[in-house]
């Protein structure tokens, strides 16, 4: 007998599962961030965003915030991509684009020119004209979060979409993760997205370098670890300019993007 059940509903943004329930339905990456953008499924992080696009810094007055979810930046045929902690609250948060628009999205781009993977130094607004060569850059929390801290259940709920958007970069050779918390939420969404992680699992620190065995529907993937270009950390000497273009050097020649 044919069945007369009524389709499901489709997800409700502000519903927890939100992400779980999409992501894996995403067919490119154009679809994806623009689901990623809907996203309210974590109330602290939404009213965070929110409050901050509403208040402003006085720097940023004229600005109209973005206040969404960021999703992330850069070509489907990427071959290496950024992993870092989350959009900052004047930065993202404010422009729409994934490490523009504060410090450490200046430092980063400006190491990603001297290896000759981003168009310009500088990152300040969508349609500035920056072009990232072969690189996509992205986030595990697409939320900024108060004080820079996602918890770890926010962290969990926005796993789906790193998973989606990593299966979705089917050229990917290599992967940097810029600090722990990114490495950390990293290796699950690897292994959602099909990777297999060796046991114990790798462990953070600067120049780390871990390959995950390819198979037969995949190359093998680098993973390199590099401190994060907060401020704090520049400004200690913990991460130097030159320590990020070193990294990101390396990336490129594992990833194919240069020899």
């Amino acid at each position: 007998m044919p069945s007369h059940r009524a389709p499901a509903p489709p997800p409700d943004p502000a519903d927890d599962d939100f992400p779980a329930r999409t992501a894996p339905g995403c067919t490119g990456l154009v679809e994806l961030d623009a689901a990623v953008s809907r996203c309210r499924a974590c109330p602290r992080l939404v009213l965070w965003r929110e409050q901050v696009a509403r208040a402003r810094r006085a720097a940023f007055a004229d600005w109209e915030y973005w206040g969404r979810p960021v999703p992330g930046f850069g070509p489907a045929d990427a071959s290496l991509a950024v992993v870092g902690l989350a959009p900052a609250a004047h930065g993202g948060n404010r422009t729409g684009r994934m490490f523009t628009g504060d410090d450490s999205g200046d430092l980063l781009f400006a190491a990603l020119h001297a290896v000759g993977l981003a168009s310009q130094p500088t990152s300040t607004h969508p349609g500035d004209g920056l072009v990232l060569n072969g690189v996509r850059v992205t986030a595990p929390v697409h939320c900024a979060p108060p004080e820079n801290r996602p918890t770890s259940g926010e962290r969990n709920t926005c796993r789906p979409w790193l998973a989606r958007e990593l299966s979705l970069l089917t050229g990917l050779r290599a992967v940097v993760v810029l600090g722990g918390f990114g490495w950390q939420a990293l290796l699950p969404a690897l292994e959602a997205a099909g990777h297999r992680l060796p046991r114990p699992r790798p462990v953070f620190g600067h120049g780390s370098h871990v390959v995950l065995p390819g198979d037969d529907d995949r190359s093998a993937l680098h993973l390199l670890g590099c401190y994060h270009p907060s401020r704090r950390n520049v400004f200690t000497g913990r991460l130097t300019f030159p320590m990020l273009v070193d990294v990101l050097r390396h990336a490129a020649r594992v990833s194919g993007l240069s020899r």
